[in-house]
């Protein structure tokens, strides 16, 4: 089963690689170009990116996130989709970065970046209407939704083009549209709150017997995975974009 023509145009995207696959998740940041790349994209990747500003807006230093985001806004020029392989920081430059710049001269051209942001999830299956992804995966699947993807096209996109794949078993399990504790800076003002909501989501993920956990954010993959192997326990974590990949891997696509 092939893409759909519609994913074959030959877009132009820039790639947000996000400050956590530079500094712990670069394996999805490059799957995320081999998946954009099977789909006929050219990316994109300006140099000179950093962040999308949440951190500080998240803390409520909305001077410094403002920075941040200016930065943001030229280091991604032009018109093109800006595709992000994290829910938290697409939400980001289309919802924080509306808010902070109220009444500011430069609002326009952080508009202008947010109506651009794509999750990755969402790109592929809603703006390339991809509705079945080929290759395989033999694996159980657990798919956290986070939270910044709740009230988005995200969550149903990646879902979706999860069972379309051979072999792939999606499971559900308890609460899952609960918190998995992370929330940025909250996990470093609260550490035992944090803990202790990502525990309470490991117990429900366990239950399931997942072979793999698999979320469209980073953040949550590395906070549930590092409590798992904190406990004792560890959990494998993937990456949409990593599962993407693989299953085209697995059936000799790529």
């Amino acid at each position: 089963m092939r893409p759909s023509e519609a994913a074959r145009g030959g877009r132009r995207v820039q790639l947000m690689a996000t400050c956590l696959c530079d500094a712990f998740f670069d394996d999805a940041a490059a799957a995320a170009v081999e998946v954009l790349e099977f789909l006929g994209c050219a990316v994109e990747f300006p140099q000179d990116q950093t962040c999308c500003g949440q951190p500080a807006f998240n803390a409520g230093d909305w001077p410094a996130s403002r920075r941040v985001v200016r930065h943001c806004a030229r280091a991604f020029p032009g018109d093109t989709p800006v595709v992000v392989p994290s829910g938290s920081c697409a939400a980001m430059l289309k919802h924080g970065a509306f808010l902070e710049f109220e009444g500011e001269a430069d609002r326009p051209a952080v508009e202008a970046l947010g109506r651009r942001a794509r999750e990755l999830g969402d790109f592929i299956a809603n703006d390339l209407g991809v509705g079945a992804w080929p290759g395989g995966y033999d694996a159980a699947v657990a798919f956290h939704h986070s939270c910044h993807t709740r009230g988005t096209a995200s969550g149903a996109a990646a879902t979706r083009l999860l069972r379309s794949i051979s072999g792939l078993r999606l499971v559900e399990f308890g609460e899952g549209e609960q918190c998995c504790g992370f929330g940025g800076t909250f996990s470093v003002g609260f550490p035992n709150i944090s803990s202790s909501m990502g525990g309470l989501k490991l117990d429900h993920i366990r239950a399931a017997r997942p072979d793999v956990l698999v979320s469209g954010d980073m953040s949550c993959l590395m906070h549930l995975g590092g409590l798992a192997e904190k406990g004792g326990a560890p959990l494998r974590t993937r990456h949409l974009a990593q599962v993407l990949r693989d299953a085209l891997r697995n059936g000799g696509l790529i």
